[in-house]
């Protein structure tokens, strides 16, 4: 059998669907690779090996007797450990919540599972998706497949990072302001943010309310569109979940592939227009773009002057709503419990609790949202930062009446070395800095490499109008045919 490991989704489901290959062949050949490379890479967090074969070997028998499966049956699947998993651990990355087994699957979860995907295990991530670069994981960085000595992005690092390593051909993260998008770019793979609400955050461990949304990860924009139509749709356990059908967005991505882009209007934004970005990131963008145009697509610049913005509103909001969704672990009903010797009060064992569960970015984050919600001070603070996310939603607004889609880079640098950046949050909150806008405004993302810089992947950004996600997918699968898909290398 040729190695299904190299295979996309779409031709593994096809193997299984006809015969040619078994779902169990197929996940033992991913279980294979992942005892083979993950020491390196440290993409997973667990691997569910016995859960995993026997999903396969039903998938199998459910095929046997003739039963009609749907389009990504017998596909293993990577799952961020952000979302819970009846029965497999679930610690968010965080010390606080080790050896947690939720007794409830995730909406998400459970529409893997009803879609017939096989679920490899927990993938790495920034303790409570804080971080982008999985460095702040209390279980040890991820690492890049293209280089093992630097990063693969954050929070959701180790989901893209066993994509770019072949671990598993599909996988799912978060996107609170980039954390899908931006492990997908530095990592050469495809990671989509959809339209908040689009998908369910029922059993997605909160970090900022407002803002999370979970979504796919893959290593073909098809590939995405395919995960991204399993798992989306209205969830009535989510009172933010929008009573709506999800896009086309596989017909999106299979029309995109075709290379046409005629009567298609892009706006590159003036404000993303390479302050702060590498050189060889923003060559990399205006090949690019240069090839877009070439499909058929009209390029227009436009000007969204509150984008300037986003990072400091999003950094009073997100630790606000952090400060509140993390009080709940508190050492009494679920994880850790630390200093509970008969001798303390509650408040102590609380406090004791904290100190030794959160690790030292959630600290900061929590303190931050804390002081921007206490008296005399959120008005300054949080009320500002909201009234800044209504400009930018404004910008977007005012843009989309002249635009089809707006793109960016997504990351103004490559994949940095490990450590490069811990020491200076901000320098580490740059690499947000062209993803956080469409978080504030809620509107669809997605992130498709593009070429390479000093040997690095570079992604492009394709941002839509909310509810318009099949938007972003013909354009960012119209470059993928053009440009290709990316390959690590090292692995």
């Amino acid at each position: 059998m040729t190695d299904v490991t190299a295979m996309t989704a779409t031709q593994i489901a096809g193997l299984v669907a006809t015969g040619a290959a078994s779902a169990v062949e197929v996940t033992q050949a991913h279980l294979d690779r992942i005892a083979a490379v993950d020491g390196r890479v440290n993409a997973f967090l667990h691997v569910d090996t016995e859960g995993a074969l026997a999903v396969a070997r039903d998938i199998d028998a459910r095929r046997a007797a003739g039963e009609e499966l749907g389009p990504l049956a017998g596909v293993p699947v990577a799952v961020k450990d952000v979302l819970t998993t009846k029965g497999v651990p679930t610690t968010v990355g965080s010390k606080i919540l080790e050896g947690w087994r939720p007794p409830y699957d995730s909406t998400i979860v459970e529409r893997l599972r009803a879609a017939g995907t096989v679920m490899l295990g927990k993938t790495n991530m920034d303790e409570f998706a804080m971080g982008s670069s999985t460095e702040y994981s209390a279980y040890g960085p991820s690492r890049n497949p293209w280089d093992t000595d630097r990063i693969p992005g954050g929070s959701g690092g180790g989901s893209a990072a066993a994509l770019a390593a072949f671990e598993a051909p599909l996988a799912i993260g978060s996107d609170t302001g980039g954390s899908i998008r931006q492990p997908g770019a530095v990592t050469g793979t495809v990671g989509a943010k959809p339209t908040y609400g689009g998908t369910s955050r029922y059993g997605l461990v909160a970090f900022s309310s407002s803002l999370d949304t979970p979504g796919p990860c893959a290593r073909t924009v098809l590939d995405a569109a395919l995960l991204h139509a399993a798992i989306g749709g209205h969830d009535p356990r989510d009172s933010t979940s929008i009573p709506a059908p999800v896009p086309d967005v596989v017909a999106a991505a299979k029309i995109g592939a075709t290379g046409d882009l005629s009567g298609v209007r892009l706006g590159i934004v003036t404000e993303f227009g390479g302050e702060g970005a590498e050189p060889g990131v923003m060559a990399t963008f205006r090949e690019a773009v240069d090839t877009l145009t070439k499909l058929g697509a009209e390029i227009v610049e436009i000007s969204c002057p509150h984008f300037r913005y986003a990072l400091p509103a999003y950094y009073l909001i997100a630790p606000s709503e952090c400060s509140s969704n993390l009080a709940r672990f508190d050492g009494v009903r679920f994880g850790l419990r630390t200093g509970d010797d008969g001798n303390r009060s509650l408040e102590e064992v609380m406090s004791l609790t904290r100190e030794a569960g959160f690790g030292p970015e959630v600290k900061r984050r929590i303190m931050l949202g804390t002081y921007a919600l206490s008296s005399g001070y959120y008005d300054a603070y949080y009320g500002q930062a909201q009234k800044v996310r209504t400009l930018i939603t404004r910008d977007f607004t005012a843009a989309f009446e002249r635009v089809d889609a707006l793109i960016s880079p997504t990351t103004p640098f490559v994949a940095f070395p490990l450590g490069a950046r811990t020491s200076d949050p901000y320098q580490m909150y740059l690499a947000d800095l062209f993803t956080i806008p469409s978080n504030l405004y809620g509107g669809p993302g997605i992130s498709v490499p593009c070429g390479l810089s000093e040997g690095l992947p570079v992604g492009l950004q394709v941002m839509a109008p909310t509810m318009a996600d099949d938007r972003m997918y013909r354009v960012a699968a119209a470059l993928e045919s053009a440009v290709g898909t990316l390959t690590p290398p090292t692995m």
